[in-house]
């Protein structure tokens, strides 16, 4: 199979790495200082208490006309994602998979409409791993996993066979019949996550120490769960009350990727964010205040 890795920071770097010990023919697709260092000292991450670091890899900063892969991995921040689209597409031979593991609902919905259903996937990430001052990457913790699946809930033969080749070099990727739930799983917790601590500039912590601060996250959360079910998710339990079991093992010192990278003055994803729940809301008719809250104080700083 020949795979395309489009991003190498935390999660395509993560995946990489362990790609480089399949029979795969991988590509990757970076670019800027990122590539410069990659092609002078390879791809580095710091996992597990080990450093590995990885040379020689197939990497470039564009794609040329009419090639073809069987899968694209697709790990860009949100605010690169169409510029990525509409590359592939303009690039790629068709009868490829493209996987968006990207956060929110925005990539795949974005997919569905330009692609049509039958050729939308989707993809969620389950790990911490960032890319360090050093441009090398820090795998925090042990968890890593990966579930990708069909939006319209069908098999997928091609996809089951490429998560299985990649369990067995020890890459955890799961093909799931219900990725949509997992994707609005995952949604209803980040997006309250991302836009409360970098509303309030607060931990995890602090936020749930505060009884207004819980509150208004709870509400957050609500909020994306009741927007799931206006697009037919069905959750066996209540997400919510799951998450709120999950924070309160969470390190009070969490805080999210986006309150850093507001401190360090960088490009937000909040309108892909908070800023998707407040434009798909208007379109169900489902009342969102607190993600318009947090849409409009974080954009007025």
């Amino acid at each position: 199979m020949k795979i395309l890795v489009v991003g190498l920071g935390g999660v395509g770097g993560y995946i990489g790495s362990c790609l480089e010990k399949s029979n795969f023919k991988t590509t990757y697709l970076c670019r800027g200082k990122r590539l410069t260092f990659i092609k002078k000292n390879g791809l580095i991450i710091n996992s597990l208490n080990k450093k590995k670091i990885i040379q020689n890899l197939d990497v470039r900063d564009s794609l040329s006309n009419s090639e073809s892969f069987d899968i694209i991995i697709n790990t860009v921040k949100l605010y690169d994602f169409d510029a990525v689209l509409t590359e592939v597409l303009e690039k790629i031979k068709k009868n490829y998979i493209f996987l968006p593991f990207q956060n929110g609902i925005y990539s795949e919905e974005k997919i569905k409409e330009t692609l049509g259903l039958k050729n939308t996937y989707g993809a969620v990430a389950q790990i911490s791993s960032v890319v360090n001052s050093e441009q090398e990457i820090d795998h925090i913790g042990k968890l890593a996993t990966f579930f990708v699946g069909r939006y319209d809930q069908q098999y997928d033969k091609k996809l089951d066979f490429f998560c299985q080749e990649c369990q067995k070099i020890g890459l955890d990727i799961r093909f799931k019949n219900n990725i949509k739930e997992k994707i609005w799983d995952k949604f209803i917790f980040l997006s309250a996550y991302s836009g409360i601590t970098t509303l309030t500039e607060k931990t995890i912590g602090e936020i749930f120490e505060t009884p207004e601060l819980k509150k208004k996250f709870i509400e957050a959360m609500h909020e994306t769960y009741n927007l799931s079910k206006s697009y037919g998710i069905n959750f066996k339990s209540n997400p919510v009350k799951s998450w709120l079991e999950k924070i309160d093992k969470m390190p009070s010192e969490m805080t999210s990727s986006m309150f850093y990278d507001f401190k360090k003055n960088k490009r937000l994803e909040l309108r892909w964010l908070s800023g998707s729940i407040v434009n798909f809301s208007k379109e169900k008719k489902v009342d969102c205040p607190t993600h318009l809250e947090i849409l409009n104080g974080i954009e007025s700083k």
